[in-house]
């Protein structure tokens, strides 16, 4: 897999531009990976609910869950879905809208300095080897085109946001992700 660094873009991956994000802080460039998880409705897979949302477009009629976060302005660079399909949304260049209130190696204001990777999945459920086969080579990618970013520098939702957020969950198996990363 590849990134065009001036470009921010992932040529592979399926592009579906959210207008949910905004140029980064000019002294300010990728330095570290969010990893979240998602699901729409909650613990259900393979609609195309969660692309409704990173574009503004998520009915509120479609399911009760949809009533509070479809007027959420909320997105992130890339999505996985289970199938192992990736789908970008924003450029690794600019700033997409994922974290939330955070706080990562001391600092506030995450998005301003992170890459936001959604895998599609929730806390009850493990993740496919699509998804790990396909997270791992990403983020090989994501480290090579933006070397700030290394394997000691990949977190959680839940570790920048402890207490609002528990993705990417209890079935994120964190030590065959850096497994794959160091094959």
């Amino acid at each position: 897999m590849v990134i065009t660094p001036d470009t921010g873009i992932i040529p592979s991956a399926k592009q579906i531009h959210s207008p949910n994000f905004d140029v980064r802080p000019d002294d300010l460039f990728p330095e570290v990976l969010i990893i979240h998880a998602i699901s729409l409705p909650p613990g259900e897979f393979g609609g195309n609910y969660i692309e409704q949302l990173f574009c503004n477009q998520l009915d509120p009629d479609g399911d009760e869950s949809f009533q509070e976060i479809s007027v959420m302005e909320v997105s992130a660079h890339v999505l996985i879905k289970r199938t192992g399909e990736i789908i970008q949304f924003v450029s690794l260049n600019d700033r997409a809208w994922h974290a939330g209130e955070s706080e990562c190696e001391g600092r506030n204001r995450v998005n301003d300095f992170s890459i936001g990777v959604e895998l599609e999945g929730c806390d009850q459920l493990p993740f496919t080897d699509n998804q790990y086969d396909q997270l791992a080579e990403l983020t090989s990618a994501i480290c090579t085109g933006y070397p700030a970013i290394s394997t000691d520098r990949i977190y959680g939702h839940a570790d920048i946001s402890p207490g609002r957020k528990t993705d990417p969950g209890p079935h994120f198996d964190w030590p065959r992700y850096k497994t794959l990363l160091d094959d």
